[in-house]
């Protein structure tokens, strides 16, 4: 049985972690494979939202424990070149050119809360629970990091990485972790609402948008980053589907790309 399997249902390509024997828990194999989906559907024309799902009881556990055993006898530079991997599967699904949801049925452990916070958007059902549980094990979440505490931020990621306490999807979502919970039997509702919305969307604005979420946090508003939102404005007005949406909206009437 494959590790995951991706469909494609209009313009909304869904990749599905399919472990649940292990709790879809991650091991280098996985990570190949997530790396090469989220890398070819970014590039795919057809696609326009990519949602993130797993099968079974929880989402991921994290690390595979037969990876982890594998692990435990690796060279600094073995457990370096592993670690890269994870990091650039990481880094491919954080700037994969398409918009991103993360459809969350069960719990969330390890690595797994990575996966969540690389994607943009996430959706959670009300029994999941999530844990950063490194530090249990004598470890730290360094790979996931960047993008754990960047959806959770500073404040909460200095009690959950320290403490590795479990929380629940309240927490998740009073923390900004997660955009939404719901119960389960309208979690395909609320995420088929949020991809809509983005099948909706100029695939270029939406495109370019994710560029500028990435160009403008956290940068200090000075002349620098005017000059580069002022650039980009102008751009987007000038292209092809700035125009057409300019045009539709006037004459009211349905953009080419939703026709």
């Amino acid at each position: 049985m494959p590790s995951l399997s991706t469909s494609l249902t209009g313009h909304c390509a869904t990749v599905t972690l399919n472990r649940p024997e292990v709790r879809n828990a991650f091991n280098d194999e996985v990570i190949a494979e997530l790396t090469l989906a989220f890398t070819q559907l970014g590039q795919n024309h057809e696609v326009r939202a990519i949602v993130l799902a797993a099968e079974g009881p929880a989402f991921c556990a994290g690390a595979d424990l037969h990876w982890m055993r594998r692990m435990a006898d690796y060279s600094h530079a073995e457990n370096l070149a592993d670690a890269a991997q994870l990091a650039e599967m990481l880094r491919v699904i954080d700037t994969c050119p398409k918009p991103t949801v993360a459809r969350i049925q069960g719990d969330v452990y390890a690595g797994g809360m990575g996966l969540v916070a690389a994607c943009d958007m996430a959706v959670s059902v009300e029994a999941a629970a999530y844990c950063l549980s490194e530090v249990r094990l004598g470890l730290y979440p360094a790979t996931i990091s960047p993008y754990v505490m960047r959806a959770m931020g500073t404040r909460a990621a200095h009690r959950y990485f320290l403490t590795a306490e479990r929380f629940d999807a309240a927490e998740a979502l009073r923390i900004g972790f997660v955009h939404a919970v719901v119960p389960a039997e309208r979690l395909d509702e609320q995420v088929t609402e949020i991809t809509r919305a983005l099948e909706n969307a100029s695939p270029n604005a939406v495109k370019e948008c994710k560029t500028l979420l990435y160009d403008v946090a956290g940068k200090d508003i000075d002349a620098a980053l005017i000059a580069h939102t002022v650039e980009g404005i102008a751009g987007i007005r000038a292209s092809a589907e700035g125009r057409e949406g300019v045009q539709s909206f006037l004459q009211k009437r349905k953009p080419n790309w939703l026709i």
